[in-house]
């Protein structure tokens, strides 16, 4: 009898494709704030950096091969450029960048701090 349900829990269970090289390109690197980890604890969501040419379905469908865990939603926004002084003399900028934030099912996690 335990053997079936092993076998149903196994059949129910989503399979995903392997991760291609394409995928690791697309998610550059997560976002960590103080925001962004509140929102991963809360929220079950991951706040990423991803490619300026990236699109919704690209980023879902690479966050599921690399993660393997089931995405609900991907919101995307452009970060703008910011000009910044560093002390009275020097002027910069700080580069912008394209920002996912990806909702993840209820009851998966994922771990971006891999020792």
């Amino acid at each position: 009898m335990a053997a079936k349900k092993t076998v149903e829990a196994k059949a129910k269970a989503p399979s995903f494709s392997k991760a291609t090289v394409r995928d690791y390109e697309v998610i550059v690197k997560p976002v960590i704030t103080e925001k962004s980890m509140s929102l991963m604890q809360n929220e079950n969501k991951v706040t990423l950096k991803v490619l300026p040419d990236a699109n919704k379905t690209e980023v879902k469908l690479a966050f599921e091969r690399i993660f393997q865990v089931k995405v609900i939603d991907v919101k995307i926004a452009n970060v703008k450029t910011k000009l910044t002084t560093r002390g009275t003399r020097y002027q910069g900028k700080i580069s912008g960048y394209k920002k996912a934030v990806v909702t993840i099912a209820e009851g998966e996690a994922i771990d971006l701090f891999k020792e």
